[in-house]
């Protein structure tokens, strides 16, 4: 944190643009996972829950971030932004288990967790939900949800849990954001596609890290049934992980109307060009939850 904080380009952006902090594995080290003996033989001390205590002190030190009264050093936490939007961030790290077939013995948020997002997202009267995951739902990874096609199994057996409970209960204009994979894309989730199906449609938008080697697209599975409308990263004819001089960075920008209320998302490159842009309309009930018919 103190070395990135010696580049005079980062302190522009961080004295211009406010910063809302996630974590995920590389505040502690590649992939971790509570529980999992640690990968990498390089460090002497060998506990991955002293190294993710005092991954989680820097990083506390150093993000702005509010503390919770619920649970100390909690990170997962919800942004309002008035009645057009509510932004959920996610801690995909401090809670998962060891992956595993059986989905009771793999989660990937943790059932307080996701307890607390269905609970956040029912009480929402925004009109956009934003989730900001720290990994995409349906990029094939071993360390992130995708198992690859087929039903669900392992950790995709929570989300499908948390997708099917937003369908039921009514809860409308979700986008899920995520950052990790090392290139831009936009990914929509269609039931009509998914062996999962009890849910409904969705976008999800991948774009970053800041500054660090770029991937190509990777492989999508057909659990949720996600389609790439669009996705640009490192050519067939590129070395993966392609320095940051290539040119190869990516940023998403996304615009909320205050009229109409439509939802543009726009992903771009570091020139700020746009790359892509989508405009999604919001779905809006004739009664809402809070004041439906009945219940005056």
């Amino acid at each position: 944190y103190k070395y990135n904080l010696l580049d005079r380009n980062l302190l522009a952006f961080n004295a211009e643009v406010p910063l809302f902090a996630q974590w995920d594995d590389h505040e502690v080290t590649n992939d971790w996972c509570p529980g999992e003996a640690l990968g990498w033989s390089g460090y002497i001390d060998k506990s991955i829950l002293n190294l993710a205590a005092r991954g989680c002190r820097a990083f506390h030190e150093f993000m702005p971030m509010r503390e919770t009264l619920a649970e100390d050093g909690r990170i997962y936490r919800k942004i309002p932004y008035g009645p057009l939007l509510d932004v959920f961030l996610l801690d995909m790290r401090s809670y998962r288990a060891p992956n595993a077939d059986d989905g009771a013995a793999a989660a990937i948020l943790g059932p307080t967790q996701v307890s607390w997002l269905k609970r956040e997202l029912m009480s929402s009267q925004a009109t956009w939900k934003i989730i900001a995951a720290d990994l995409p739902i349906g990029v094939v990874s071993g360390d992130a949800i995708a198992q690859g096609d087929g039903s669900a199994r392992g950790r995709e057996f929570e989300i499908a849990g948390l997708l099917a409970f937003i369908k039921h209960a009514g809860i409308h204009n979700t986008v899920w954001i995520t950052a990790d994979m090392h290139y831009t894309a936009a990914h929509y989730y269609d039931p009509n596609a998914a062996v999962f199906q009890d849910f409904e449609p969705f976008w999800e938008f991948i774009s970053g890290p800041i500054h660090a080697g770029t991937w190509r697209p990777q492989q999508l599975d057909n659990t949720f049934g996600p389609r790439a409308v669009f996705q640009k990263g490192c050519g067939n004819d590129q070395p993966d992980d392609l320095a940051p001089c290539f040119g190869l960075q990516f940023f998403g920008h996304v615009a909320i109307d205050g009229a109409t209320e439509v939802m543009t998302v726009t992903l771009k490159d570091v020139e700020d060009r746009d790359l892509w842009s989508t405009k999604i309309e919001p779905r809006v009930e004739k009664w809402s939850r809070r004041a439906a018919p009945g219940r005056g």
